[in-house]
């Protein structure tokens, strides 16, 4: 993949016009292959495949042809290169159900299914927090599912520069918590030690240092302060919720 700043592959770091003519399938389609059955789809599913197993950086067309059992250069014929590719991973990859109710009725229910949602794509692919998508190529599934979003909190009565802020505040907050969920995983691998282990190895030092009396606010503590149990994502995003609750209802106040 081509990679931007600090080594992250990049969205919109291949051809922009071909990669949005591949996207929208408004451009000439390629000339038949020697490979039967071979298909944009095909290689987009099985870059997917190879990202969801392996990590984003498994990804190239040389890997990509031996798991399609074809040669690199017919892949070419489908799909410029591998800034593309990235592109169309990305929107395939958001593809929602096109039932309309999929957001709930209201606001508050849309945007707490977006963020629902989104954190499972992220599990279910856990290289998209390994691309840079801060300029984003839009393709239909992207489009479409800003399209079911911003129809259901459209009752909300902010302005529309607003309704898109408060889908990026979701998607902000999601992205931070999954981050954190996967940099635990990662750490657990790396290191051989399970979260358990790794903080039952600090408990006699860190035992010690709240008896000093030095630390009275986080030796008084309940014990299941730092536990498991508490949804910690979820308590975030209804408090972002609640937040925009209140804005909503300021705003009819003031009508």
């Amino acid at each position: 993949m081509t990679s931007g700043s600090g080594g992250m592959d990049t969205s919109g770091s291949g051809d922009i016009v071909r990669t949005l003519h591949l996207l929208w399938d408004t451009g000439p389609r390629p000339s038949r292959g020697p490979k039967p059955g071979l298909s944009l789809d095909r290689i987009v599913e099985a870059a997917v495949r190879v990202a969801d197993a392996e990590g984003l950086e498994a990804v190239s067309m040389r890997r990509l042809s031996t798991e399609l059992g074809t040669g690199t250069m017919s892949l070419y014929r489908y799909v410029p290169g591998k800034g593309e590719l990235l592109d169309l991973m990305l929107d395939r990859v958001q593809r929602t159900d096109d039932a309309p109710s999929v957001y709930g009725d209201d606001w508050r229910s849309a945007l707490e299914t977006l963020g629902r949602e989104n954190l499972a794509l992220y599990r279910r692919h856990p290289w998209l927090l390994k691309a840079n998508q801060s300029r984003p190529v839009l393709g239909p599934s992207a489009v479409g599912g800003m399209e079911k979003v911003i129809s259901r909190i459209k009752p909300m009565g902010l302005s529309d520069p607003e309704l898109v802020s408060a889908v990026i505040m979701i998607d902000s907050y999601v992205t931070g918590a999954a981050r954190t969920q996967l940099y635990a995983q990662e750490a657990e691998r790396a290191t051989g030690l399970t979260d358990a282990e790794f903080w039952a190895a600090q408990y006699p030092v860190l035992e010690k240092a709240m008896a000093t009396g030095r630390y009275p606010v986080m030796a008084a503590l309940s014990e299941d302060s730092f536990g498991t149990d508490f949804d910690h994502f979820e308590f975030g995003l209804q408090r972002i919720l609640d937040g925009l609750a209140a804005l909503v209802a300021s705003r009819r106040d003031t009508d």
